[in-house]
């Protein structure tokens, strides 16, 4: 008598078990990676090698951001400060913590201290910092309020969905420059409706913000 199925049958329910291993396999690696803050990365926290506290700097002390952050007003990218920069205050302000004597050896070595990347662009998207924070972008709009922050975390998606919100509608951010780093400053303070102030700024600077695919991807 035939057999009802051919031979090669045998190795199916294998070949089936091994191709659902990779199957589930690409799942789990997927759900890990894209429903994880590696890739939403709101509320992203990392360690860096020295607790700096913004809220003590900013909130308590007032420093302005473009003192750390020296170039966002010229730069396509928001510099790190160097360690020279720290050293400048730190060598005269609490001189015997172990964290300042970091800070001293690296600018003795020339050694770069290790800061880990909070906010990161992907290399198939560009963005310009300067010509944000010339425009009258906030540096609260993208990055929340870190003046707030003993730890710097991710605080907005910064997801192309929510860029183009922003660029459908810039009178909604948009402030005057004198404003652009007071964090804690809205036009609700000054008694004034953000979207009226906001298009009349937009209609004097002619803020255009692109909305198709090449204002971003070039």
């Amino acid at each position: 008598m035939a057999n009802t199925f051919p031979r090669w049958s045998n190795t199916l329910p294998l070949k089936l078990l091994v191709c659902f291993l990779f199957v589930g396999a690409g799942v789990a690696g997927a759900v890990n990676y894209y429903f994880t803050q590696k890739y939403t990365r709101v509320g992203y926290m990392p360690s860096q090698p020295i607790p700096f506290s913004h809220k003590i700097h900013v909130g308590q002390l007032g420093m302005d951001c473009r003192y750390c952050h020296s170039f966002v007003e010229q730069s396509g990218h928001a510099n790190v400060p160097a360690s020279s920069t720290c050293w400048n205050c730190h060598q005269h302000v609490k001189t015997n913590s172990p964290y300042i004597a970091q800070i001293r050896e690296s600018v003795e070595t020339g050694k770069p201290l290790e800061w880990v990347k909070v906010h990161n662009t992907p290399d198939y998207a560009y963005f310009n910092h300067s010509v944000h924070v010339t425009s009258g972008v906030s540096c609260v709009s993208c990055h929340g309020k870190i003046n707030e922050m003993p730890v710097v975390f991710h605080d907005q998606s910064q997801s192309m969905g929510w860029c183009l919100e922003c660029h459908r509608a810039p009178e909604n951010h948009l402030r005057p420059m004198d404003k652009v780093t007071q964090l804690d400053w809205t036009a609700k303070s000054e008694g004034k409706d953000q979207q009226e102030m906001g298009q009349k700024l937009k209609d004097a600077w002619h803020i255009e913000p692109p909305v198709n695919c090449a204002g971003c991807h070039r």
